[in-house]
C-alpha cells in the first residue's frame, strides 16, 4: 500500500509539474542554469570514467577472444556494442542518478524545510512547475549530450589501449568499430538516455518536495532519491531493452 501511495503521489506532482511556466523568461534563465549545474559539471567526471571502462573493456575482451578461430576486428565490435547498447547510456546515466539526483532532491528539500516553498505558493506561483520542470528539461537535454560523449571517449580509450599495448592492431580495432554498425543502436541508446533522465530528474525532484522535519530528513530524502531513481532506471532498462531489442 504504501508502494501505491508513492506512486499515486508522485502522479499527482507530475501533472502539477508539467504545466506552462509562468514566466517564459524566468524559465529559459532557470533551464539555462541548470544545464549548467546538471550537465557541463559532469563531464569531466563522466569523460574519466568512460576512458577508463573503454581501456578496461578492450583488454578484457582481448583476454576473453584469444584464439586463433576468432578475428582480431572481433575485439572492436563487441566494445563498441557493449559501449553504445549498454556501457553509455546504462552505467553512466547510474552513475548521473547518484550525482544529479542527489543534487536535485537536497536543493528542493531545502527549500522544503525551510519554507521557501510554502512562501512561493503564498505568492500564487506553481511551486512544482517552478522548480521541478527546468531540471526535468535540463536533464532531458544534456543527458543524451554527456552519453554521446561518453561513447565517443569510451571507445577512444580501448583505442588507446590497443596503441601502447599489444592486446589488438589499431587497425583491426578501428575495422571491428566499423563493422556491422547500425543508425539504430544510437538512435536507440539516446532515447533510453532521454527516458532515463525524466526518471532521475523527477524522481529526485518529487522525494525532495515531499520532504519535512529538517536536514536529517533533506539527507533522507537525497538517498531515497538516489535509490528510487537508480531501482527504477534499471527496471525501465530491461523494459525497453524487451521492447526494442527482444
Amino acid at each position: 500500500m504504501k508502494t501505491l501511495h508513492l506512486v499515486g503521489e508522485y502522479i499527482l506532482l507530475m501533472r502539477r509539474v508539467f504545466s506552462k511556466p509562468l514566466k517564459m523568461s524566468y524559465f529559459r534563465k532557470q533551464l539555462v542554469e541548470n544545464i549548467s549545474a546538471l550537465g557541463l559539471d559532469s563531464l569531466l567526471i563522466v569523460a574519466i570514467i568512460s576512458i577508463f571502462m573503454g581501456a578496461v573493456l578492450t583488454i578484457q575482451t582481448t583476454l576473453q577472444t584469444e584464439s586463433p578461430w576468432i578475428p582480431a576486428w572481433t575485439v572492436g565490435f563487441v566494445v563498441r556494442q557493449s559501449v553504445v547498447l549498454e556501457f553509455s547510456p546504462t552505467i553512466v546515466s547510474l552513475f548521473l542518478a547518484g550525482k544529479i539526483g542527489s543534487s536535485i532532491a537536497s536543493e528542493i528539500g531545502t527549500m522544503k524545510v525551510t519554507e521557501q516553498i510554502d512562501a512561493l505558493e503564498t505568492m500564487g506561483i506553481n511551486s512544482a512547475s517552478h522548480l521541478i520542470l527546468p531540471k526535468i528539461v535540463a536533464c532531458a537535454l544534456a543527458n543524451p549530450v554527456l552519453v554521446v560523449i561518453s561513447m565517443f571517449l569510451a571507445l577512444a580509450g580501448g583505442f588507446m589501449v590497443c596503441v601502447f599495448t599489444t592486446a589488438v592492431p589499431p587497425l583491426q580495432y578501428i575495422d571491428g568499430l566499423t563493422s556491422f554498425f547500425k543508425t539504430f543502436d544510437i538512435y536507440y541508446a539516446l532515447f533510453k538516455t532521454f527516458v532515463f533522465a525524466i526518471i532521475i530528474s523527477s524522481i529526485s525532484g518529487f522525494y525532495g518536495y515531499r520532504t519535512e522535519g529538517g536536514a536529517l530528513e533533506v539527507g533522507k530524502a537525497s538517498t531515497q532519491a538516489v535509490v528510487g531513481s537508480s531501482v527504477i532506471l534499471l527496471l525501465f532498462n530491461v523494459i525497453l531493452t524487451k521492447i526494442f531489442l527482444g
